[in-house]
Protein backbone atom coordinates (compact mmCIF):
# COMPACT_ATOMS: atom_id res chain seq x y z
CA UNK A 1 0.00 0.00 0.00
CA UNK A 2 1.17 3.66 -0.90
CA UNK A 3 1.49 6.33 1.29
CA UNK A 4 -0.89 9.28 0.20
CA UNK A 5 2.38 10.88 -0.84
CA UNK A 6 3.37 8.02 -3.18
CA UNK A 7 -0.42 8.53 -4.31
CA UNK A 8 -0.39 11.73 -5.13
CA UNK A 9 3.05 11.26 -7.21
CA UNK A 10 1.95 8.31 -9.08
CA UNK A 11 -1.54 9.85 -9.84
CA UNK A 12 0.67 13.19 -11.39
CA UNK A 13 2.96 10.83 -13.21
CA UNK A 14 -0.55 9.23 -14.76
CA UNK A 15 -1.73 12.63 -15.76
CA UNK A 16 1.83 13.91 -17.21
CA UNK A 17 2.11 10.74 -19.01
CA UNK A 18 -1.32 11.28 -20.75
CA UNK A 19 -0.08 14.75 -22.02
CA UNK A 20 3.35 13.95 -22.52
CA UNK A 21 5.38 11.39 -24.29
CA UNK A 22 8.39 12.27 -21.94
CA UNK A 23 8.13 12.99 -18.55
CA UNK A 24 11.01 14.78 -16.54
CA UNK A 25 11.61 14.82 -12.75
CA UNK A 26 10.89 19.09 -13.31
CA UNK A 27 7.61 18.29 -14.95
CA UNK A 28 6.62 16.31 -11.61
CA UNK A 29 8.08 18.81 -9.26
CA UNK A 30 6.65 21.85 -11.38
CA UNK A 31 3.33 20.15 -11.08
CA UNK A 32 3.30 18.91 -6.91
CA UNK A 33 5.08 22.01 -6.28
CA UNK A 34 7.88 20.27 -4.36
CA UNK A 35 11.73 20.02 -5.03
CA UNK A 36 13.26 17.69 -7.60
CA UNK A 37 15.12 15.58 -4.72
CA UNK A 38 11.83 14.63 -3.36
CA UNK A 39 10.73 13.96 -6.51
CA UNK A 40 13.35 11.46 -7.49
CA UNK A 41 13.16 10.47 -3.49
CA UNK A 42 9.19 9.19 -4.39
CA UNK A 43 10.37 7.78 -7.85
CA UNK A 44 13.11 5.68 -6.21
CA UNK A 45 10.49 3.97 -4.16
CA UNK A 46 7.86 3.48 -7.15
CA UNK A 47 9.92 2.38 -8.70
CA UNK A 48 10.81 -0.55 -6.27
CA UNK A 49 7.15 -1.17 -6.41
CA UNK A 50 7.51 -1.78 -9.52
CA UNK A 51 4.84 1.14 -10.50
CA UNK A 52 6.88 3.02 -12.65
CA UNK A 53 10.48 2.37 -14.70
CA UNK A 54 13.00 4.97 -13.63
CA UNK A 55 16.09 5.64 -14.92
CA UNK A 56 18.04 8.22 -13.66
CA UNK A 57 18.44 11.34 -16.09
CA UNK A 58 16.68 9.57 -18.89
CA UNK A 59 13.32 7.27 -18.69
CA UNK A 60 9.90 8.02 -16.30
CA UNK A 61 7.76 5.38 -17.61
CA UNK A 62 4.12 3.96 -15.91
CA UNK A 63 4.44 0.14 -15.82
CA UNK A 64 1.39 -1.74 -16.38
CA UNK A 65 0.84 -2.06 -13.25
CA UNK A 66 1.79 1.60 -12.53
CA UNK A 67 -0.85 2.46 -15.17
CA UNK A 68 -3.96 0.49 -13.44
CA UNK A 69 -3.07 2.06 -10.18
CA UNK A 70 -2.67 5.56 -11.90
CA UNK A 71 -6.13 5.46 -13.75
CA UNK A 72 -7.76 4.49 -10.62
CA UNK A 73 -6.47 7.13 -8.51
CA UNK A 74 -7.16 9.92 -11.02
CA UNK A 75 -11.18 8.31 -11.11
CA UNK A 76 -11.10 8.36 -7.58
CA UNK A 77 -9.87 12.17 -7.44
CA UNK A 78 -12.45 12.53 -10.36
CA UNK A 79 -15.58 11.05 -8.58
CA UNK A 80 -14.69 13.00 -5.11
CA UNK A 81 -14.47 15.88 -7.27
CA UNK A 82 -18.20 15.58 -8.83
CA UNK A 83 -19.38 14.17 -5.99
CA UNK A 84 -18.27 17.66 -3.89
CA UNK A 85 -20.59 19.65 -6.50
CA UNK A 86 -23.02 17.70 -7.18
CA UNK A 87 -23.45 18.30 -3.34
CA UNK A 88 -23.15 21.70 -3.97
CA UNK A 89 -20.16 22.33 -1.34
CA UNK A 90 -18.99 25.66 -1.39
CA UNK A 91 -14.94 24.86 -1.43
CA UNK A 92 -12.45 24.67 -3.46
CA UNK A 93 -13.19 21.35 -5.41
CA UNK A 94 -9.33 19.91 -6.26
CA UNK A 95 -8.20 20.87 -2.29
CA UNK A 96 -11.53 19.08 -0.75
CA UNK A 97 -10.68 16.10 -2.92
CA UNK A 98 -7.32 15.90 -2.44
CA UNK A 99 -7.92 16.08 1.68
CA UNK A 100 -10.53 13.32 0.96
CA UNK A 101 -8.96 10.61 -1.34
CA UNK A 102 -6.25 8.93 0.86
CA UNK A 103 -8.84 7.54 3.02
CA UNK A 104 -11.39 6.09 1.37
CA UNK A 105 -11.41 2.27 -0.07
CA UNK A 106 -12.17 1.21 -3.61
CA UNK A 107 -16.24 0.30 -2.25
CA UNK A 108 -16.63 3.45 -0.80
CA UNK A 109 -15.58 5.29 -4.02
CA UNK A 110 -18.21 3.23 -5.78
CA UNK A 111 -20.91 3.55 -3.47
CA UNK A 112 -20.40 7.37 -3.72
CA UNK A 113 -20.50 7.09 -7.43
CA UNK A 114 -23.68 5.59 -7.82
CA UNK A 115 -24.71 8.45 -4.58
CA UNK A 116 -23.79 10.58 -7.61
CA UNK A 117 -25.87 9.06 -10.33
CA UNK A 118 -28.67 8.96 -7.96
CA UNK A 119 -28.89 12.31 -6.86
CA UNK A 120 -28.15 13.63 -10.46
CA UNK A 121 -31.88 12.01 -10.99
CA UNK A 122 -34.26 15.15 -11.89
CA UNK A 123 -36.45 14.37 -8.91
CA UNK A 124 -34.28 13.83 -6.37
CA UNK A 125 -32.79 16.96 -7.48
CA UNK A 126 -35.48 18.62 -6.98
CA UNK A 127 -35.70 17.12 -3.59
CA UNK A 128 -32.06 17.86 -2.49
CA UNK A 129 -32.51 21.40 -3.66
CA UNK A 130 -35.37 22.04 -1.65
CA UNK A 131 -33.43 20.40 1.61
CA UNK A 132 -30.70 22.41 0.82
CA UNK A 133 -31.97 25.50 1.06
CA UNK A 134 -29.30 28.06 2.75
CA UNK A 135 -29.89 27.62 6.26
CA UNK A 136 -31.00 30.37 8.79
CA UNK A 137 -27.67 32.75 9.73
CA UNK A 138 -26.40 30.22 11.95
CA UNK A 139 -23.25 28.36 10.26
CA UNK A 140 -23.81 24.60 11.43
CA UNK A 141 -20.32 24.69 13.55
CA UNK A 142 -21.75 28.01 15.48
CA UNK A 143 -24.62 25.36 16.05
CA UNK A 144 -22.27 22.53 17.49
CA UNK A 145 -20.05 25.43 19.67
CA UNK A 146 -23.62 26.38 21.94
CA UNK A 147 -24.65 23.41 22.96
Amino acid sequence: MLSPSLEDYLEEIYRLSILKSSIRVLDIADRLNVSSPSVVKALKKLHEEKLIRYIRYTEIRLTDDGEKLGRLLVRRNAVLQEFLKVIRSNCNLEKEAEAMEHYLSPPTISAIENLIAFLKLKEVREMYDKFNEPPSDTHWSDKIQTQ
